[in-house]
């Protein structure tokens, strides 16, 4: 289990700095920021930062050739993390920064289905960590269904004005219903996006310098679709000052810090062990929506996030225990090569 501390708190800041991120993202875009120029600029921020940390940290020796197959793999990730940031913030525009969150929760299903399809994951029934992962993987998917489709009565909630009409309330659960359909597609993107990092840091274990190619990708194709799309010079706009404090933080913390953390947990852990830490993304942006955003806190929201919980400590101690196991095959693979002494 001591082997699995340092992701756990990795995860854990990775998944701060990425509600955070929700939040601010919600923020700006509500205040009529594009979400695709956030992205150009929060990308191209992280890879200015990234470049010349990346080179320092790997040194020339350390660092693996780039290839043509190499850089492919580094274009297909950023391809997939610019869907996944494009649908998610569309998403997050039409709908809130809890239902977001709510439903990032698919990510640990999809991504542990892939996971086994490509081979990256062992699913024995006959093993306790298997059926612990594989449950706790079912679990967590039905406690996000719950926070999502059942509401319940309000437990924390701002008084909203009793004049509100019929047409502007359908207007909202018709915003809420696309912006769930985009977090949806989000949610597809990401655990491709997971899948393929988890193949690329196999073979490039270089991680500073995988996500400054992951950033300068997804600015390349958000500044080209910004160039197409947006055709006001106001768009690209950094006033007033709240945005350029939005993109500050999404560049170094969203971005750099948030992928680069996420990218070390996948290369010591696997895809299924990273994408277990969405369901805490919940509980989080719960508490940070209702403080900041006016966000209501359901009842419906309550129960999924402690189901959830249980689905994410299902997986967390099967994970745990595939780590431990392997410990001791190869404690006792060694001991099995070294001659004993006489």
């Amino acid at each position: 289990m001591g082997m699995v501390v340092l992701p756990f708190l990795g995860m854990v800041m990775a998944e701060c700095a990425q509600v955070g991120l929700i939040i601010v993202s919600k923020v700006v875009m509500s205040q009529g920021m594009s979400s695709l120029v956030f992205v150009f600029f929060s990308n191209s921020l992280a890879a200015l930062l990234l470049l010349p940390s990346s080179l320092l940290l790997h040194s020339r020796s350390e660092r693996p050739p780039i290839t043509i197959s190499t850089l492919c793999g580094f274009f297909s990730l950023g391809l997939l993390g610019y869907l996944a940031q494009v649908f998610g913030y569309a998403g997050i525009y039409y709908s809130s920064a809890t239902l977001s969150s709510a439903l990032l929760n698919l990510v640990p299903g999809f991504t542990f289905i892939l996971a086994v399809a490509f081979g990256m994951e062992r699913l024995d029934w006959r093993s306790y960590s298997s059926v612990a992962k594989s449950l706790g993987t079912v679990v967590s998917i039905a406690g996000a269904f719950v926070a999502t489709l059942y509401k319940g009565p309000p437990l924390l909630a701002r008084p909203s004005p009793a004049s509100s009409s019929r047409l502007q309330l359908f207007s909202q659960e018709s915003n809420f219903m696309l912006g769930g359909l985009f977090l949806a597609a989000d949610c597809v993107m990401a655990s491709a996006y997971i899948i393929m990092q988890a193949k690329i840091v196999k073979k490039y274990p270089a991680e500073l310098i995988i996500v400054f190619f992951y950033c300068f990708f997804v600015a390349i194709l958000s500044g080209a679709t910004c160039l197409f799309l947006e055709r006001d010079a106001s768009a690209w706009s950094l006033q007033p000052m709240l945005r350029l404090l939005a993109v500050l933080y999404s560049g170094v913390f969203g971005s750099a810090f948030q992928v680069g953390v996420t990218i070390w947990c996948l290369h010591q852990t696997g895809p299924v062990f990273v994408s277990m830490f969405k369901p805490l993304g919940i509980v989080i942006s719960v508490i940070a929506g209702v403080i900041f955003l006016g966000d209501s806190f359901y009842l419906g929201s309550l129960v999924g996030a402690i189901v959830i919980v249980v689905g994410f400590y299902s997986v967390l101690w099967g994970k745990a225990r595939d780590i431990d196991d392997a410990g001791v095959r190869s404690s006792e693979s060694s001991g099995e090569n070294t001659p004993l002494l006489k």
